[in-house]
């Protein structure tokens, strides 16, 4: 079961300009956390932050007992849609083994225990069937659902996805939610950068509202108050 993720008086610049200021939360083990608030709020660079892409300039973030950073192989980062280069001539089996590249590492060859963490990792997002099609012949929700599984040959237990249900049609979006839902009531800690705060609403178990500080951090219901959203988006935002 995963750790906790603790963000302890965090502050995060770029050049002289904080982008997160003085934040702390905990997320919990076994939780899927949604992070929400306006473009330009600091979500993503908070996730950078946790990988050590981007230094901190107070504070610290811990998984369990240690710095995050330190914890690469339990981390899984899937960075937003328009950052990945669909016309890459690759195959879906060929992404899914990105997975293990950090486990088996620049010298070693794949071993018969890499191949089992692809395949069950197909499997168990159901694209088997569709691992020799190049990934750009795919619909949007099996180009998402290709990236999950590598994430589960990881062997990660900690996904940090950057607006994962973006340009997903609705059904295809809450497939995903449910699915990420899944995995944390199995123990992962499945933390979810996203906008479409109803799907949030509906499916996370936990949600941290920021507007380049902490509004809220809790609960679902504790944490996506309209009061909190307003706070966090500078407007009345409707919570169903």
């Amino acid at each position: 079961m995963s750790d906790a993720l603790a963000f302890r008086n965090c502050t995060v610049c770029y050049g002289a300009t904080p982008v997160v200021h003085h934040l702390s939360a905990v997320l919990p083990a076994g939780s899927l956390t949604g992070i929400v608030g306006r473009n330009g709020a600091g979500k993503s660079t908070l996730l950078r932050a946790v990988l050590g892409w981007l230094p901190l300039t107070t504070g610290a973030i811990t998984l369990g007992d240690a710095p995050a950073h330190d914890a690469r192989e339990r981390l899984h980062y899937l960075p937003q849609r328009s950052q990945i280069d669909w016309d890459f001539p690759v195959t879906v089996r060929e992404v899914v083994a990105m997975g293990r590249h950090g486990r088996v590492g620049a010298l070693r060859r794949f071993l018969p225990e890499d191949e089992q963490a692809v395949d069950g990792a197909l499997r168990e997002l159901g694209i088997d069937s569709l691992q020799r099609r190049q990934i750009n012949a795919l619909s949007g929700g099996q180009q998402q659902r290709t990236l999950l599984a590598r994430a589960v040959a990881s062997g990660a237990d900690v996904f940090l996805l950057d607006e994962p249900f973006a340009a997903l049609d609705p059904s295809a979006a809450t497939g995903l939610a449910r699915r990420l839902r899944a995995w944390a009531e199995q123990g992962r800690l499945v933390v979810v950068v996203a906008h479409e705060i109803d799907l949030v609403r509906a499916h996370a178990t936990h949600a941290l509202v920021m507007n380049n500080h902490l509004i809220a951090a809790g609960p679902v219901g504790e944490a996506m108050t309209d009061a909190h959203l307003a706070a966090a988006f500078g407007r009345p935002v409707a919570v169903r």
